[in-house]
């Protein structure tokens, strides 16, 4: 072998080298994003897409894990996630103990039509109006949530209730949100705040009645939609790499949007593998809830209101500014494509 052809040769060997090296360096230079989000079959809908490569990022990689409403609040606390779901009321007491956790955008959005938040009794019950809860029990699934927060301003600010949980017009039941149907049904509670699947499967039986429906209530009488969810993410992290982030509310949104998009195929698949009637889906995405991921101006001001009401019922003792809650460079519906 001649010198020219060794070092050809060896040449050839190193650029194969290399380039054997070139994939694993290629698949680890995306950056890992951790997401926690609630365990909820409308929400595996809105994570399919990302999951199944129908939404990608030429940056990132998104792992994403459903966690019931406990592991949610300590995974908060804990920073396990990089990103986090969490009750909107979870913003100011968090900031108060010192943890900086920002608004990224709305987690869940209440819909126009307002379902999804009503607050049901069985068929033959002779409650027939708000006014008739008085002195009776009102199952919840989590009084410190956003959702039955703004259940409880519906029931002040709309139909006139205390609301207060000692000595108020309604005792509040607390539950496991899977208890709730079998408590109405037993007569263990006279109302219940059935949730997602629960109302949809109630609109369906007939076994169980709406006696109102306290979004729409809401979305009439403070013109906003309410928010429940917000989508937040921790100071440091967020000030230190703010594209990865903001890459995170495209893919998301985008996620969601794929559902809305293409219910034909999402909704069955994961309808068949979450045990749920695919008629389910297509009713939460267009009756219940959004899960916009990105920030509105209106869903700003909903949190305002939804704070601000909280203190005067005395279910929050202080909360900041919202605008000092919001991440600064958080994408805004606005400014995405029509």
């Amino acid at each position: 072998m001649t010198a020219g052809s060794f070092f050809r040769r060896s040449r050839l060997g190193l650029i194969a080298a290399l380039a054997a090296l070139a994939l694993p360096l290629a698949a680890q230079a995306k950056e890992q994003v951790t997401f926690g989000y609630l365990a909820d079959p409308s929400h595996e809908a809105v994570m399919w897409a990302l999951r199944n490569g129908k939404v990608t990022s030429d940056t990132i990689e998104v792992s994403a894990t459903p966690l019931e409403i406990p592991a949610l609040i300590q995974a908060t606390s804990a920073r396990t996630y990089d990103v986090i779901q969490t009750a909107a009321m979870a913003i100011p007491p968090a900031r108060a103990r010192g943890l900086d956790l920002l608004i990224m955008g709305a987690g869940l959005r209440y819909h126009t039509s307002g379902e999804g938040a009503g607050i049901w009794v069985k068929k033959d019950s002779p409650i027939k109006t708000i006014a008739d809860l008085k002195g009776k029990r009102l199952a919840v699934y989590s009084l410190g949530s956003a959702g039955i927060t703004l259940v409880r301003i519906a029931l002040h600010d709309v139909y006139g209730l205390n609301v207060s949980l000692k000595g108020g017009d309604l005792t509040f039941v607390e539950l496991p949100a899977p208890a709730m149907p079998a408590a109405l049904a037993t007569d263990k509670v006279e109302a219940a705040t059935l949730i997602h699947a629960q109302a949809f499967n109630a609109m369906k039986t007939g076994d169980f009645r709406p006696i109102a429906q306290t979004a729409h209530d809401l979305t009439d009488t403070f013109k906003v939609r309410m928010v429940s969810a917000v989508i937040a993410g921790y100071g440091d992290k967020l000030k230190a790499k703010p594209e990865v982030y903001r890459e995170f509310q495209r893919v998301l949104h985008a996620s969601m949007e794929y559902a809305k998009q293409h219910p034909d195929e999402v909704f069955p698949i994961v309808g068949k593998q979450f045990n749920v009637d695919p008629e389910f889906f297509k009713a939460w995405f267009s009756r219940f809830s959004d899960f916009p991921a990105v920030l509105s101006a209106q869903d700003i001001t909903a949190i305002d209101i939804l704070w601000k009401k909280s203190k005067e019922l005395d279910i929050l003792k202080a909360a900041p500014p919202v605008d000092e809650t919001i991440w600064k460079d958080a994408l805004r519906e606005e400014a995405l494509p029509k």
